[in-house]
């Protein structure tokens, strides 16, 4: 029964998820730019940006497992509103915004064009849309599947599409019923994933999330933080293993907050980096400070990005209901785009 609070049905965005990722494969088909490229360069903000933290992750774990035939290819990320000098350098510009009309992208986009810099759109509309069409550059349209649907929720639409475009240019290895293999396994497991989701939400209630993940997920721990921003509108950290340990643990010798840390564990990690884990675990109970451990699920890297951002999908939803908040909006940033 839909909550009267979600008046969007985000929780329905969330089961939706794990079919995004077939649609992003599609509506980029037949996207493909005329180059020879080394890297490539995602230029986004917010929502828009977040596939392209968990892009690299991936394409690392096919590196490690010794899928890439050719060329290894960089990826980097832009959040700004000029472009890095990488850009610059047989380079691939990934312009993403879902709005469109996202100022600091706008602004890379532009410039990129002054340069005559080979680049791919990808949007649900608005100006890059329109500077796509007036200077002939390949776009993907991207889906807008419910109203009020928003970007942080796109991430699978973003992810296969920007995908396929490189399985075109020949970039990369062709890896999709892998990947959507995975995905049905996430959709299979989406009652777990909430069920443990609205039992972390209880423990989180009245208190400020701080997430802690290894070097290698620490783009997750970002997006779980940027997940309980939006979705329960609520301050929340994020840091990683093992440089944490040098630096923001001693902060806990005298918090100023009610803080619940949250470790996002990888059972594959080596032994060191798993006594990392149960050291800090104990060091900051003895300063009063909860711990929770969240395992990260599944066996390979997608399943344990993937599922573990479904666990803080979940979580932050069930959160922003327990504090009487429409998870779906985003009203201080609407608010923000206006001022400016």
């Amino acid at each position: 029964m839909l909550d009267p609070l979600d008046t969007y049905n985000f929780r329905q965005m969330i089961i939706d998820s794990p079919e995004q990722f077939a649609i992003g494969f599609e509506i980029a088909k037949d996207a493909k730019v005329v180059g020879d490229f080394k890297s490539i360069m995602i230029s986004g903000m917010g929502g828009s940006a977040l596939p392209g933290n968990l892009f690299r992750v991936y394409l690392s774990d096919l590196a490690r497992r010794g899928k890439f035939v050719g060329e290894r290819i960089g990826i980097f990320q832009n959040r700004f509103y000029g472009l890095p000098h990488e850009s610059f350098d047989r380079c691939l510009n990934f312009i993403c915004s879902y709005s469109g009309n996202t100022e600091e992208t706008v602004a890379s986009f532009e410039e990129a064009l002054s340069n005559d810099l080979p680049c791919i759109g990808f949007s649900s509309g608005g100006k890059i849309e329109e500077l796509c069409r007036e200077h002939g550059v390949p776009f993907v349209k991207m889906p807008i599947p419910s109203e009020g649907f928003q970007p942080r929720m796109g991430t699978g639409y973003f992810f296969g599409a920007m995908y396929r475009v490189l399985i075109n240019q020949g970039m990369v290895p062709d890896t999709r019923e892998e990947i959507l293999g995975y995905a049905e396994e996430l959709r299979k497991k989406l009652p777990e994933f909430e069920e443990q989701g609205i039992a972390l939400s209880e423990k989180l209630a009245g208190k400020t999330p701080v997430i802690f993940g290894t070097t290698r997920f620490k783009s997750v721990a970002m997006i779980w933080k940027i997940k309980i921003n939006e979705n329960a509108k609520t301050p929340a950290f994020y840091n990683f293993f093992p440089e944490l340990n040098h630096n923001e643990m001693v902060g806990y010798t005298n918090p100023q907050g009610k803080f619940v840390v949250i470790m996002l564990r990888d059972a594959d990690d080596f032994a060191p980096m798993a006594k990392r884990f149960e050291v800090t675990a104990k060091l900051l109970r003895e300063k009063g400070v909860e711990v929770e451990m969240i395992d990260m699920p599944g066996e390979s890297v997608f399943e344990k990005m993937f599922g573990s951002i479904l666990i803080a999908d979940f979580s932050s939803y069930s959160l922003a209901l327990k504090y009487g908040i429409d998870p779906t909006p985003v009203d201080m940033v609407e608010a923000l785009k206006k001022m400016l």
